[in-house]
């Protein structure tokens, strides 16, 4: 049984398929929240290259028009459609596939060996374990369930 949000993340992924085909967009995250005051409705899009402005409005029209006829999200909401920026959270297996080889940062809910936060680069993943190789060589290993946020590391 889906929730009210996962519903509406769902149907909203569906409406999004077609215009992402169409524009050769790949569709990154859908989600709906409420930050303040404020529901927001987000969706992440992506392509080789990367995603600009144009882009953004392009799917926001078109998926903004089939929303209204749709008509599905009682509460009243802002739509919003961006590229997933730096260090975008990985969720899909998609992600994990195109993220192998690249540094990633993960934080836990609890901490494993006294420590909460590790980084190092994304080397196995099989849906359920996730695999980093840390700096000094040695591999760990962390199921998807002890995970809080894993996402692509990002230097300045």
């Amino acid at each position: 049984m889906l929730t009210r949000r996962e519903d509406i993340e769902k149907r909203t992924e569906e409406l999004l398929l077609p215009i992402l085909l169409t524009n050769r967009f790949e569709l990154v995250d859908v989600e709906f929240v409420k930050e303040g005051g404020n529901r927001y409705l987000r969706a992440y899009i992506d392509k080789p290259g990367g995603i600009g402005v144009d882009d953004c409005e392009t799917v926001s029209r078109a998926l903004s028009d089939l929303l209204d006829q749709e008509d599905y999200i009682a509460d009243s909401y802002i739509l919003e459609v961006s590229s997933p920026g730096l260090g975008r959270p990985l969720k899909k297996d998609k992600d994990f596939e195109r993220s192998m080889g690249e540094e990633v940062e993960i934080r836990l809910y609890r901490p494993k060996n006294h420590e909460k936060e590790f980084q190092g680069i994304l080397c196995g993943y099989d849906g359920a374990t996730v695999t980093i190789e840390l700096e000094d060589g040695e591999q760990m290993s962390f199921e998807k369930g002890e995970i809080a946020l894993i996402r692509l590391a990002f230097d300045f």
